[in-house]
């Protein structure tokens, strides 16, 4: 016999393993997603990372030399300060390019969602690499505020030059899969980041060929110091709302009840979750009471679902418990998690 008291039907369907969004890509976004195909949703996104990312590798090693030796030189802290961030780029473009070929691997029975997460953790470790280079830098600048050098402008604007564009060709290299993948805009960023400080200090160095404001140099590494630590506190509060299992920022599970409970045949809706398994891609789960009927009987409406939440909040990955009543009290959040009051409705 059927079992009617409490079926369970899942709907599961994975992104594509290039990584995704924090916002992620619908169907409309897509011209190969405006069809649905069976129980999958798939984000069709051109694998070209790893690529753009070896480029970048090789482009983040060269750049950083010829500045160390221009700064040298020319007795610019500006200018070593944005080679010691190249330096620490090569390092973390070199994490990221091993943590997206780590995610390429399929699930395991060890691993159910596979490796995808590798990603968060080296956007965490480029996070600490970035974060000892600013305080390399702000020691390096705060010296030389107290031992002033004159400054070469002329060797720092041509290598600021050379930084500018190997950086920007980087920079907009990883800006498309920057969108839709933390680990890439990590990367990203921290190409941005070398790009804009090369252009400060090209400015810096013109100014320093008509006036002797050496205390430019310095106070222009301070800058840069404080945009690289802005930009690591965004990756870091990222990256650990995805370890933590945190909702994503683009999903409101009231929204999400009160969607759910507007379809006819749902009674009820409660033990809400939704969590990213990595940058792309979001998993949803929860219990949905309908009138007692045959588990084959959930199939259609399992799929109605499945295709609503994912076209209305980007939902990817959602699993459905069916049942005849409610569990416990039947709110919105699970009540075997301490907290979990809120009032259930439908």
């Amino acid at each position: 016999m059927p079992r009617h008291d409490q079926n369970s039907q899942e709907s599961c369907c994975q992104s594509a393993d290039t990584g995704g969004p924090f916002k992620v890509l619908h169907p409309d976004e897509n011209s190969s997603n405006n069809k649905d195909s069976g129980h999958h949703h798939h984000v069709n996104v051109e694998e070209t990372s790893g690529t753009r990312l070896l480029i970048t590798l090789v482009l983040n090693l060269i750049i950083p030399v010829v500045q160390v030796v221009a700064g040298t030189f020319a007795h610019s802290m500006a200018l070593i300060s944005d080679a010691t961030h190249n330096f620490s780029d090569f390092m973390a473009i070199l994490i990221s390019y091993i943590a997206y070929r780590i995610g390429r691997k399929g699930a395991t029975a060890k691993n159910t969602f596979g490796y995808r997460r590798a990603e968060i953790l080296a956007a965490l470790l480029n996070v600490v690499l970035l974060t000892g280079a600013c305080f390399f830098i702000l020691y390096g600048a705060f010296q030389r505020f107290l031992v002033p050098e004159i400054v070469a402008g002329e060797i720092v604007i041509w290598a600021a030059l050379a930084g500018i564009v190997g950086n920007g060709f980087s920079a907009w290299l990883l800006h498309r899969d920057s969108k839709h993948n933390l680990n890439m805009k990590g990367a990203f960023l921290h190409m941005l980041g070398d790009f804009l400080t090369s252009v400060v200090v090209l400015i810096s160095g013109l100014v320093m060929m008509y006036k002797p404001w050496y205390w430019l140099d310095p106070s222009l590494s301070i800058l840069i110091a404080v945009f690289i630590l802005k930009n690591c506190w965004s990756i870091l509060k990222s990256s650990t709302n995805i370890l933590m299992n945190a909702t994503p920022s683009s999903v409101d599970l009231d929204d999400v009840q009160a969607h759910l409970l507007s379809i006819e045949e749902i009674k009820s809706v409660h033990y809400l979750h939704a969590w990213p398994i990595s940058s792309s891609g979001i998993s949803f789960s929860c219990h949905l009471v309908v009138s007692d009927q045959l588990v084959s009987q959930t199939g259609a409406l399992s799929e109605r679902i499945r295709h609503s939440i994912f076209h209305k909040f980007g939902i990817d990955h959602p699993v459905f418990q069916f049942e005849t009543e409610s569990c416990g009290n039947g709110t919105l959040l699970c009540e075997m998690f301490p907290g979990a009051k809120k009032k259930a409705r439908g």
